[in-house]
């Protein structure tokens, strides 16, 4: 198996996404290291893990991200390195601009895009050391697409692709691979736990989210994708097409997103 012994670190393992990455990982022979905010969610996820003597946890929080070189360290230390980051925690946003207060722009910035960064930059001296290693970013098909009460969201989801499409440039010659993963609905509790323009959570099911694809389906693709090293995947159900239609014919999508929303 391509990721057997690989150490890979996932963030935002809590659920979701994250925990069926983990999983998935963990059934492919993966040694693994998951964070996340919550340590009894990230219990959870080990123990649902083929090996979770093989699964260490490191509970913090993305927003703190000016404190990550001894988070990097800690990683680290588990196994001696990490071979794989897939920077996967973040939060979302079901809010009109008109209604969002500053501070939860600052807040999903902070989450989505800074803590994500941070992290990177903090592990990024042990890739380029040991000349080998994989960013993996879980974005979103929102990265390429704005649409009406995710402002914010996608504001930080298009940040982390200038970022990281730099980054791949810059760091090609030391052998260090990043790959972009770009989902559309999924089956996981992102439009629960989603910011209002109060800073609340929305507490509420989006019909688009409970209709999409499954978190393991996610996850396999997104193995398959880095054992590809693709630069960057969509994965989803229609409403992945949409990026490609914006590049050909972008006034269409721009009148079909005033009623409808991706995630």
């Amino acid at each position: 198996m391509y990721f057997k012994n690989k150490v890979v670190w996932v963030t935002g393992a809590s659920s979701g996404i994250g925990r069926a990455t983990a999983i998935a990982f963990s059934n492919q022979g993966a040694k693994l290291i998951i964070s996340g905010r919550h340590a009894n969610n990230l219990l959870d996820t080990k123990s649902m893990c083929a090996d979770p003597l093989d699964v260490h946890i490191i509970p913090f929080d993305l927003a703190d991200y000016l404190n990550f070189k001894h988070i990097a360290d800690t990683a680290i230390g588990v196994y001696g390195h990490v071979d794989i980051l897939v920077n996967n925690g973040g939060i979302s946003q079901r809010s009109l601009v008109e209604e969002t207060g500053i501070r939860v722009d600052e807040e999903i910035m902070k989450v989505n895009y800074l803590g994500t960064v941070a992290l990177t930059k903090a592990l990024l001296p042990h890739f380029i050391e040991r000349k080998a290693g994989h960013f993996v970013i879980v974005s979103s098909v929102m990265g390429k697409i704005g649409t009406p009460l995710r402002s914010s969201y996608a504001a930080s989801k298009h940040a982390l692709h200038g970022f990281f499409d730099s980054l791949r440039a810059e760091i090609h010659k030391y052998n260090i691979n990043v790959n972009l993963i770009c989902p559309g609905y999924v089956q996981t509790n992102v439009s629960m736990n989603a910011l209002t323009g109060d800073g609340k959570p929305q507490n509420k099911m989006d019909t688009t989210i409970q209709n999409g694809i499954k978190p393991e389906k996610l996850a396999k693709g997104l193995l398959k994708a880095v054992r590809e090293n693709k630069n960057e995947v969509t994965i989803g159900n229609k409403e992945i097409y949409a990026v490609l239609i914006k590049r050909f014919f972008p006034k269409i999508v721009a009148r079909v997103v005033r009623k409808f929303a991706l995630t």
